[in-house]
């Protein structure tokens, strides 16, 4: 009869723990789609060697760029160790995701820390990434806007300067009018300020003044994203654009 009870009771416990972690994986999603993203729990990804199962899949989507964060989720009672950390790294590298999260409420063992270390796997908590929702994560994303900027900058100038005045890339001699280069240069400067994480900053750049309506202070990480993603977006639509019409004229 006793050790019947302490089945039950353990059977319990399982149960009550595994739908605790179902509940964080929802809403460790729910929080990365308040910001904008997509994101799945509960899905299968298949990598270059094998497939993994992976809590909570975020992607981002922007015209012919895609960005994938996969998220695990260690709702436990003790902290993670270096293993699983290692382990991450291994299923962000099996499937070419740009950056691993590992979310845990009881922290990390400090192997688990240092194995994380100058590596694209972040190690936070819900809770934290909540509560700096604006330098966690928009902080991760101004990264992708940089690798998105330097693509643009690839393809700008790989182009000719004919070409880039017939496809409103730029305005021609002694014009005013739309220009890549000015993008490039203002997306540059600035995201090179919010990399150092001190914020407000002031936008005092010569090429800020070609942006309707741009602000001349950045508040936070969030403010900068949001006011350079839809210009580096258009940007990498307008080349999109120019680089098909090339294409078929081949």
């Amino acid at each position: 009869m006793v050790m019947l009870f302490w089945k039950s009771i353990r059977s319990w416990e399982i149960t009550r723990l595994t739908e605790d972690w179902y509940e964080y994986q929802e809403e460790a999603a729910e929080f990365f789609r308040s910001l904008g993203l997509e994101a799945k729990t509960n899905t299968i990804v298949r990598g270059v060697r094998t497939t993994h199962d992976i809590d909570v899949l975020v992607k981002s989507q922007y015209a012919g760029f895609e960005v994938t964060w996969i998220v695990e989720c260690k709702y436990w009672n003790s902290r993670v160790s270096k293993l699983h950390v290692l382990g991450l790294r291994e299923i962000v590298s099996d499937t070419g995701a740009d950056r691993g999260i590992m979310l845990a409420e009881k922290g990390f063992q400090s192997g688990a820390a240092e194995a994380a270390t100058l590596t694209n796997v972040h190690l936070t908590s819900l809770a934290d990434v909540r509560y700096a929702a604006s330098d966690e994560v928009f902080g991760m994303r101004l990264s992708e806007l940089y690798d998105r900027i330097e693509k643009c900058r690839d393809r700008y100038w790989s182009i000719t300067k004919e070409t880039r005045i017939e496809h409103g890339l730029r305005p021609d001699v002694f014009e005013n009018g739309y220009s890549g280069a000015n993008i490039i240069t203002l997306a540059e400067d600035l995201l090179r300020k919010g990399f150092r994480g001190v914020y407000p900053f002031e936008t005092n750049h010569l090429y800020r003044h070609a942006v309707n309506a741009f602000p001349a202070v950045i508040e936070s990480a969030g403010v900068l994203f949001a006011h350079l993603e839809p210009l580096i977006r258009e940007l990498e639509q307008r080349l999109d654009d120019c680089f098909v019409v090339l294409v078929d004229k081949k």
